[in-house]
Order: C-alpha cells, then structure tokens, then sequence
C-alpha cells in the first residue's frame, strides 16, 4: 500500500466542540483536540505531515494528544484536513462514500450497533453499504464468526459480550467487505490485558492474510513485534519514522527516547 502525504496540516476550533454526529454514531468532536482553550484560537493537532512510502503495517505512537487519532479519521475520510493532501494507494482520502468503501475503520470503543446483535453487526452493513446479497453477506459473517472463535455470540447484543468480544466484533465487520486498508484507533485503550491479547492476536492473524493496516497504539510490544513500520508523532508532527526494530533499539530524538523509558519504567 503507498501511502503519501504533502503538507498535510489540521486545526480545530472551539466550535468543533460540539461537532456533528459521526458516522456509526460518532461525535465529530476530536479526541487530539484541547478544547479548554478560547473561543477565539485554533490548535494545530497536525502541523506539515509530509510522507512517502510503501507500508503493510504501521503503528502510530506517540502521547495522547498527539494526534494519532486525527490523522487515521482523515486518512479514513471521516473529516477533512485543513490543508495539504493524503493519498492512499492513488485515492485521495477524502469524506466520500466510495472512498470509505475502501477502507476497514475500528475505533476505540468499537462502534457496534447496540441494537444489534453480533451476527447483524456484521451483515447488515455488508448488504445496505457495500450490496452483498443476503446469503452471501450471512456466509461472509459465518466464516469470520466462526474462524475468530465468535460464533457462540453470534446472537448476541453488544450489552451481553465482553470487551474483548465487541472488539473482535467491530474488527470482523472492518474486515468483512475486504477493503484495501484497516485503521484501527487504540482498539485496546479501554480492555483489561487479558482481553487485549485477544484483540490484539486477533489483528495479527490478519496480517498473515496480506492486509495492510494502521494502528494507533500504547501497545509498544505489539508496534515493534507485529508492525513493520512505526512513526512516533509529537506535537502534531512525523518526528521518527522507519523500521520498528531500528526505531525502537536506537531512537534518534530525545523526545521519542523520553517516551519509550516512561512507558517502560513500571514494567515487569
């Protein structure tokens, strides 16, 4: 997948607070943006992002606020930039809905349709989105159900599965369609660490299927183990980017060496 980026910049303001309701009932309002500040200034959540290359799996690190979680909703076409272009593959991400045919979006608290059950979660997007006839949708949804150890709960709500559960659900419907690229957005942030190996043994199953994905994490065992790629972001910027295991043996700022010894400071 090439994934290219010229000067891409995004700010929000105080009027973004109350944003508009989201796709899969999603506030706009940005969880990178400080809304503490006046009425009257605009906060650079990006600043000059300028990228160009091949990537299979990437991880995005980098302290909250950073501006991990702007940069996958306009790679994924759920907001605009404020300036500069991204272009995934030669499309230009974009808030179009073909464009967001293309790409498998996971957000932190999954996202499923608390009306739903798991099995419909994941068909009826198949069928009213991307025109899968009904068996074939119902066999698509059977296959991964079954493959990620989630047929058991195929009846069930998101109200009666864990954590661990409704994520492996949200990814399963990301997946479903089999779009170009995944975008995860800290899809462990909220799970206890039991249900995290799970999500997370889960995502690297499919990276043995030759999908491409990003992933914004604090996961760092996962982004150095199971991504090929890791790009640290501070204040808004690309500040190291290359090949985890370099990244992570030798960093060449101070900022990303802070990072990675406070993260690594209670750890058994």
């Amino acid at each position: 997948m090439r994934l290219e980026m010229r000067g891409l910049w995004k700010t929000f303001d105080l009027s973004g607070r109350a944003g508009r309701a989201g796709r899969s009932g999603h506030s706009g309002a940005d969880p990178d943006y400080d809304y503490s500040r006046g009425h009257d200034q605009k906060t650079y959540v990006l600043r000059d992002i300028n990228f160009d290359d091949d990537i299979k799996t990437l991880a995005l690190i980098g302290r909250s606020g950073c501006g991990k979680s702007t940069l996958l909703r306009i790679l994924g076409g759920l907001i605009p930039a404020s300036g500069g272009t991204a272009v995934v593959d030669g499309h230009r991400a974009v808030d179009h809905e073909n464009y967001r045919k293309k790409i498998g979006f996971v957000f932190q608290q999954g996202g499923l349709f608390s009306h739903l059950s798991a099995w419909e979660n994941i068909t009826l997007p198949l069928i009213k989105v991307h025109g899968f006839a009904g068996e074939r949708a119902r066999a698509r949804a059977h296959e991964l159900l079954e493959r990620f150890g989630l047929i058991q709960e195929a009846d069930k709500k998101p109200s009666q599965l864990s954590g661990g559960q409704k994520q492996r659900i949200a990814i399963a419907r990301a997946v479903a369609p089999k779009p170009g690229m995944l975008l995860l957005d800290e899809p462990t942030s909220a799970l206890d660490p039991e249900y995290t190996t799970e999500v997370l043994n889960m995502i690297r199953e499919l990276k043995k299927e030759n999908l491409s994905f990003i992933i914004a994490t604090h996961e760092m065992g996962f982004a150095l183990h199971a991504c090929e790629k890791v790009a640290f972001l501070c204040e808004g910027r690309i500040m190291e980017y290359g090949a985890s295991k370099e990244v992570f043996a030798k960093p060449a700022t101070a900022a990303l060496a802070e990072f990675l010894s406070k993260l690594l400071e209670w750890k058994v």
